[in-house]
């Protein structure tokens, strides 16, 4: 798992040295506005954060891939994370599928830095570990987290809910080699 970087973006793992970062991002309730239970519960101490980032280093050994840090490549400040994970589901009846994922901080909103990262794992999921298809999927009511998932060119899907909460289903197959 080698880090590698977009125009502005970089990933690499999550280590412990994360923690901080984690923990402001996952004890935001801004952040959590559109997770309801599909992105895990709001945080309430730093320790919480290091479980999350031993628990997506344990996804790295088991099943090659989870969430990686995103890190503004100007600064080297820490902007939430992105990436891709093995979801064993079911989800929408899904098992067993890759799914494209990201969460920011706020300061990073609305300045193409989602998009940003979905493209770069989008890429990286077809190009680098040759996946036959990549899902993801959103609350029915985050308009820009699911404008991000079309812009970089998943097909919409069916709404489903999960824990009660409406979502929308999205998926792309790996373009054809020529």
């Amino acid at each position: 798992m080698l880090p590698f970087a977009s125009a502005r973006l970089h990933f690499r793992p999550l280590t412990d040295a994360d923690t901080a970062g984690m923990f402001a991002l996952d004890s935001d309730p801004a952040v959590h506005r559109y997770l309801g239970g599909i992105g895990g519960h709001m945080v309430s101490e730093p320790t919480q954060s290091l479980a999350m980032i031993r628990y997506i280093q344990e996804q790295y050994a088991t099943n090659g891939i989870g969430r990686w840090a995103v890190v503004l490549r100007e600064t080297g400040e820490f902007m939430g994370w992105a990436g891709l994970k093995l979801v064993a589901g079911p989800i929408n009846g899904q098992r067993d599928f890759y799914d494209l994922g990201y969460r920011f901080l706020p300061q990073f909103w609305g300045q193409g830095y989602g998009f940003e990262a979905a493209r770069a794992w989008l890429d990286y999921g077809f190009e680098v570990m040759h996946l036959p298809r990549i899902c993801a999927y959103a609350d029915a009511h985050n308009v820009a987290s699911r404008r991000i998932l079309t812009k970089i060119g998943l097909r919409e899907g069916p709404e489903f809910l999960v824990e009660g909460m409406p979502c929308v289903w999205y998926e792309a197959n790996a373009p054809q080699q020529k």
